[in-house]
């Protein structure tokens, strides 16, 4: 099929006069994975070698003009929970926001010291996962952001400095919805909706197509499934399953909201590219990034 869209590398953002200089971890795609194998790139396997196709559309088949006026038009009708929306989800890293749904969830069902740190582990080797899997992808299809297309288009947050498609957040927030599920699948709606507004707020923020963030659901799904799978797997000493699921629901009071962030820091809100808040600019060059995937 052919490459019928922008390319991220190619085009400067709302706001600057060249192609983005300094792009963020253009070779994450390439790191370790713990629950699934990705070698050569694009063969991806289980743990086992079962080999298993990312469920994901290829960019070539979206039509990223009609992705475009839906985020215009998202952008020209924000309401006050959606402008709180993107700026809490967007606050810090992607990660950032799953920590005291981690801690919350494991202070509420009273998880013993050892099982709270394997939940610990699952998840955050889990994330990495769904990182390493969505940068692969970012920078193998090296997609435009919304800024990018039109020039006249102002985000309500900063847009990151890597390729659009599919959505890092969507990606890891339904990962660690499923992964969580697991463990809590008394939990499971809730995760699921929590996961949602993740991935919804990239939209809100301008940042994002729906598309990147329906189709990063999708895939931090099925990654979220597999992790959860090995994990389901594993056998202690005597040849007992290690963990016990907790099914009987402690209704657990899994912020947000509140929408206020549980470890604050004030971050750099500094961005070059053109936003609806009066951010000062940057101009400095970095070196042009080189895709490898």
């Amino acid at each position: 099929m052919a490459e019928n869209y922008k390319k991220w590398s190619e085009l400067p953002y709302a706001g600057e006069n060249e192609p983005p200089h300094n792009p963020e971890e253009p070779y994450a795609g390439s790191w370790p994975d713990y629950y699934i194998r990705n070698k050569p790139p694009g063969r991806f396997t289980t743990l086992s070698g079962r080999p298993f196709r990312l469920d994901i559309k290829p960019p070539a088949s979206i039509d990223w003009d009609n992705e475009l006026k839906k985020v215009k038009h998202a952008q020209n009708h924000l309401n006050p929970k959606q402008v709180t929306l993107a700026e809490y989800w967007g606050t810090g890293v992607a990660s950032k926001q799953w920590t005291p749904i981690i801690d919350k969830l494991i202070d509420t069902y009273n998880v013993t010291a050892p099982r709270a740190a394997r939940i610990l582990a699952g998840v955050a080797t889990g994330m990495n996962d769904a990182f390493t899997t969505a940068w692969y992808l970012k920078y193998r299809w090296n997609v435009a952001r919304p800024n990018q297309l039109d020039h006249d288009f102002k985000s309500l947050l900063c847009t990151p400095r890597h390729p659009t498609y599919p959505s890092g957040h969507a990606t890891v927030g339904a990962a660690t919805a499923e992964i969580l599920s697991y463990f809590f699948p008394a939990e499971q709606e809730r995760l699921r909706e929590l996961a949602k507004e993740c991935a919804d707020s990239r939209l809100y923020a301008g940042v994002h197509f729906p598309v990147d963030n329906e189709e990063g659901l999708r895939l931090g799904k099925q990654i979220g499934s597999i992790v959860a799978a090995e994990l389901e797997s594993q056998d202690n000493v005597r040849g007992q399953t290690i963990d016990v699921p907790y099914r009987e629901s402690h209704h657990a009071k899994l912020a947000p909201p509140p929408y206020k962030q549980a470890i604050e820091y004030p971050f750099d809100s500094k961005c070059d590219s053109s936003t609806k808040n009066p951010f000062v600019r940057s101009n400095t060059k970095q070196p042009k990034p080189k895709l490898f995937f």
